[in-house]
């Protein structure tokens, strides 16, 4: 017998976490998930996932898992949204990744966009921090030579998402600004921080 969702009376929330890398998106997309009781689906835990399935395994900027991951994150996206789930979205993408993947969910919830900001330096820094303390990160960054001043380009040239839909810039540099608080209470009616 097939699953068949139940008749959904309004549309959920769809809150879109993006930046470039080392802004604090994944932390940030969870603490919005814990406080509005949602969960967060993040690109980057899929991947991870799929590590291990995946004996041998070796990161590279455009490798196979990474095009797999791409398709299953909006794939379990647009599940959850036709389910009527409230969820937090993140992932690093930028524009070109994000919009043709957005836009066909505009019509199954409210998409909020969240942007993170860092300054160059402080995104780069938490990324080698990231590298040498948590081994999963072998399933995203190659084990290539960091020049800073080539990442520095990178994370000036980040093209945030353009999609049609209310958006708000969070520094998360130390702590957020604005606060979480602040981020809920933008997310719009009907998303209460509870905790």
């Amino acid at each position: 017998m097939a699953w068949l969702p139940g008749r959904v009376t309004s549309l959920p929330t769809l809150v879109v976490v993006s930046g470039p890398p080392g802004t604090g998106k994944t932390t940030l997309a969870h603490a919005i998930a814990r406080a509005v009781g949602c969960p967060a689906i993040c690109r980057d835990e899929i991947k991870e996932g799929m590590v291990h399935a995946t004996p041998g395994f070796i990161a590279s900027d455009r490798d196979e898992l990474a095009m797999r991951t791409l398709p299953t994150f909006f794939a379990v996206i647009e599940l959850l949204l036709k389910a009527g789930v409230t969820i937090v979205a993140e992932s690093a993408f930028q524009d070109r990744l994000w919009r043709p993947g957005l836009e066909p969910l505009q019509r199954l919830a409210r998409i909020r966009v969240v942007h993170c900001t860092v300054p160059a330096e402080v995104a780069l820094e938490r990324r080698i921090r990231r590298i040498a303390e948590d081994p999963l990160r072998r399933a995203h960054d190659a084990s290539r030579p960091v020049d800073a001043a080539v990442e520095a380009l990178r994370h000036d040239a980040f093209d945030r998402v353009s999609i049609d839909a209310p958006w708000v810039e969070v520094d998360t540099t130390d702590g957020y600004e604005p606060g979480l608080e602040t981020i809920v209470g933008f997310l719009g009616p009907g998303l209460v921080q509870v905790g």
